[in-house]
């Protein structure tokens, strides 16, 4: 499914995203290994048990990647130019190992670029839920779109 052009991005639009994921033990491991974050609350089954929550936490930024991947399809695929930022990062509940996730986008703002002709900047809202629909993460994503060729 290919992304949307940035004047097809309406304020207030929202997208519920149909893909879920299970998060296995070897995705919080391997990324948290890969990414150098050595913190034992990711990588140490038994250290994690001694802590609050009594097991291993999922990266934090594992999620915030999911938050953006997971909804490129719907929004950004072939479409998008470049990410510009991200803000108001949060993470309201845990996720653990074994979690299945979703996310749902709701489209912020939007307006034309005052320095790239032919391209908008959209800002979206990324929100991640766990299987019992509790909030575990958001993001506000602004995202440099294509406009749609003449052509087209």
């Amino acid at each position: 499914m290919p992304g949307l052009w940035y004047e097809e991005f309406k304020v207030d639009m929202v997208f519920d995203h149909a893909w879920t994921r299970t998060i296995t033990e070897a995705d919080n491991r391997w990324f948290s290994l890969l990414t150098m974050n050595t913190q034992p609350l990711h990588i140490d089954a038994h250290a994690a048990a001694q802590s609050v929550w009594g097991r291993p936490l999922v990266n934090s930024l594992f999620t915030l990647g999911c938050m953006v991947g997971m909804t490129v399809n719907d929004t950004t695929f072939g479409t998008t130019v470049a990410n510009l930022g991200m803000t108001d990062v949060r993470f309201p509940n845990p996720l653990f190992e074994g979690d299945t996730i979703r996310m749902r986008t709701r489209v912020l703002d939007k307006r034309e670029s005052k320095s790239r002709p032919g391209e908008g900047i959209v800002t979206l809202r990324h929100e991640c839920f766990n299987q019992d629909g509790v909030l575990c993460g958001t993001c506000d994503r602004a995202a440099l779109m294509r406009k749609r060729p003449a052509a087209a």
